[in-house]
């Protein structure tokens, strides 16, 4: 449904939404990958793919990482922060209408005081 609905707005896949969420509240110094991938739940290889495609598309961009010459941070562009923005009401949007339109207002409460207990 998510997925679906993102491209029908000519948007990016889910996981892009994901990655540019967790690169955002990492802030302007980036995120070292292998933090990223723990906060994603993906395999190293497949948040190297997912980052080659958003670095391409100008979302993202690799810094160095000053305390390991070797190593590498991540952080999101202007851009990477604007097509999150666009993708938000997208995504939300399906969220509203397939679990909270199902919901009574009671349940929609019950709902948010448990998710509000689910450490970030």
């Amino acid at each position: 449904m998510v997925e679906s609905a993102l491209r029908d707005a000519d948007l990016p896949p889910l996981a892009w939404y994901d990655a540019l969420l967790e690169l955002e509240r990492a802030g302007d110094d980036g995120i070292r990958p292998l933090e990223l991938r723990d906060k994603l739940l993906l395999p190293q290889y497949a948040l190297s793919r997912l980052l080659d495609r958003m670095e391409k598309a100008g979302l993202t961009e690799r810094l160095s990482c000053p305390s390991d010459k070797r190593g590498h941070l991540v952080r999101t562009t202007g851009r990477g922060r604007d097509t999150r923005t666009r993708m938000w009401p997208v995504y939300a949007k399906v969220l509203n209408d397939r679990i909270a339109g199902n919901l009574e207002p009671g349940d929609r409460l019950a709902l948010a005081k448990l998710l509000g207990k689910i450490p970030e």
